[in-house]
């Protein structure tokens, strides 16, 4: 499953867990370093190192989420473009299944872009579960 801990992810958290849990599979929690989310109010920079213990903090409540369910689970943190890294580590980690989130922003990037749960699930070579907030 990919988070990015916002609301949306945890509604769609709850549904990997309870998917993993009914299906016995494992559950890996994917979550991506975006540059231009390291952007501070007033200007300034986070740093990726922030960025990635922000995620991985995040990530590993899940995980423990996930284990108190009796789900094996694991978590990895990439960098980049999210649904190119998104599609890239369920090719790597051989996913049956990715499961995200789906969130309205009515905003140009998406209008022009697309959304990263569209982009994904047109572009995935396995099933998708786009669970929306």
């Amino acid at each position: 499953m990919a988070v990015d801990l916002t609301p949306a992810s945890r509604d769609a958290s709850n549904e990997a867990i309870k998917r993993a849990k009914d299906d016995g599979a494992d559950l890996i929690v994917l979550s991506v370093v975006e540059q231009h989310n390291l952007r501070l109010p007033g200007g300034g920079a986070r740093r990726v190192d922030q960025e990635r213990a922000r995620l991985a903090s995040g990530a590993q409540a899940i995980v423990r989420q996930a284990r108190d369910a009796g789900v094996r689970a694991t978590f990895l943190i990439w960098e980049g473009d999210p649904a190119e890294a998104i599609l890239e580590a369920s090719k790597s980690e051989d996913a049956d299944v990715i499961v995200l989130g789906s969130r309205p922003r009515l905003n140009v990037r998406r209008l022009i872009l697309g959304s990263v749960s569209s982009e994904v699930a047109r572009r995935a070579t396995c099933d998708v579960i786009v669970v929306p907030s």
